[in-house]
């Protein structure tokens, strides 16, 4: 039940204070987890799975998820039951997943890049030839916790792209398994379904085992145990990212509701207490107004105690001088969220380098980047989207050079790589390009 009476005790930072840039970077960091002790079970469970195959993968599901199964095929998800999960889900879930993921694909196969070339005048040609990845493995967060939408984000550009396989693992412990994420699977067009999860999970699509195949590419967030586990697989396989906790920053300019901000920072800090929600505004009154919704609503939200926890970690209420400083703040923190809410936000965007997703305007909560508006809603964290992007179909396509040489090509370009070949001091690579200069 929602507590009664529930104080929030913000941070509120202002940028005209001389400890402005220490206060601001306190505030971002990420939290400290027991790095060196999560590394370790990380290493011994890959090590394990790498060695032992499907046994090591059922000790593991067994110890960690409580499932009494004596074979990784039970753990496989046959076609009959994915049926039987679509059809067990109500009527209108059913469509809105539907809807969603007709969005999200439209959206996805914008980014399809196809393979190109040019021909030069002495005949040569050279170019790009783009293929899709064999197989993935995406990783959805399971138990009590239902996210289908992370199963149409993840699975639905991999399928534009090509994909020929999608494996996909979610752990089930001790039976628990949302319908909804079977069923959205059935939809976004997953091919294999294991229940399983964690560190072995991970291990398990990177080195394959006798029953599961090792995969290309790993997608998809989980606790920390698996963010470690992609990262330490990372070059055996590719991956998304190492995402760290969920962000939003909000711009304001002091005329968008007040409540509509509060529960818009509520929306991220309900993910867990390592979330982060923060909003700039230069209308110190706004701020406070925002404050005081925060406070009056939060007492109805049922993960109001997560909620709390979140906000008086990581949340704060920056005041700044004007709008321009606030983009400044925005581009130094590269939020993964970030809600452009002012008037004529258009204007604004050419400021903004550095963000994972940008929601522009009053109306454009976070939460339909979410779930329905199009766009890929996994994105980068902890202020990587400095140099990272959201995941797309791009992710799942991979590129090849194309060089045909002529015989005047050959012989033309022969004559740039013979040389510089001689200054390189590689004589094999100069006598390799001088073959084929013409000697006519």
């Amino acid at each position: 039940m929602p507590t009664q009476n529930l104080q929030v005790i913000l941070r509120e930072l202002d940028s005209s204070a001389e400890c402005f840039s220490e206060q601001l970077d306190d505030l971002v960091s990420w939290p400290d987890h027991d790095e060196k002790s999560v590394q370790q079970t990380v290493e011994e469970i890959l090590l394990a799975v790498k060695q032992e195959g499907d046994q090591a993968v059922l000790r593991y599901t067994q110890r960690f998820d409580s499932l009494d199964v004596q074979s990784i095929a039970d753990l496989e998800i046959d076609k009959a039951r994915q049926q039987r999960c679509l059809d067990a889900i109500d009527t209108l879930d059913r469509e809105a997943l539907q809807d969603a993921a007709i969005r999200v694909r439209r959206f996805h196969e914008k980014q399809l890049q196809p393979s190109w070339s040019y021909e030069e005048d002495n005949g040569t040609v050279l170019g790009q030839q783009v293929t899709a990845l064999d197989r993935v493995g995406i990783y959805v967060p399971g138990g009590k916790a239902s996210y289908p939408s992370s199963v149409l984000m993840n699975a639905i550009p991999a399928k534009v792209a090509g994909v020929e396989e999608i494996i996909m693992v979610v752990p089930s412990p001790n039976g628990e398994l949302s319908d909804l994420v079977v069923a959205a699977a059935m939809i976004a067009g997953v091919d294999r379904i294991f229940t399983l999860g964690g560190a072995q999970a991970v291990a398990a699509l990177a080195f394959g085992t006798e029953t599961i195949p090792a995969v290309d590419k790993i997608v998809g967030p989980g606790n920390v145990y698996v963010a470690e586990a992609k990262r330490q697989v990372f070059g055996q396989v590719g991956i998304d990212m190492v995402a760290g906790p969920s962000e939003i920053l909000i711009l304001c300019d002091g005329k968008t509701d007040p409540d509509w901000i509060a529960m818009d920072l509520f929306s991220q800090a309900e993910h867990d207490e390592f979330a982060q929600s923060i909003l700039i505004s230069p209308d110190a009154e706004f701020l406070q107004a925002v404050n005081q919704s925060i406070q009056r609503l939060i007492t109805d939200m049922p993960r109001c105690e997560i909620i709390k926890k979140s906000l008086e970690g990581r949340g704060g209420l920056i005041k700044v001088r004007d709008l321009d400083e606030g983009i400044d703040l925005v581009n130094k923190i590269a939020p993964e969220h970030f809600e452009l809410s002012v008037d004529q936000p258009e204007q604004y965007l050419p400021k903004i380098k550095h963000a994972g997703a940008i929601f522009m305007g009053r109306y454009s909560a976070e939460a339909l980047g979410d779930y329905c508006a199009g766009p890929n809603h996994v994105l980068p964290t902890s202020g990587t989207a400095r140099f990272s992007s959201p995941l797309g179909v791009y992710d799942f396509q991979k590129k090849s050079s194309i060089i045909y040489c002529s015989k005047e090509g050959a012989s033309q370009l022969g004559k740039i790589a013979q040389r510089l070949a001689v200054g390189e001091g590689f004589d094999a690579h100069a006598q390799s390009a001088a073959y084929r200069i013409n000697k006519k």
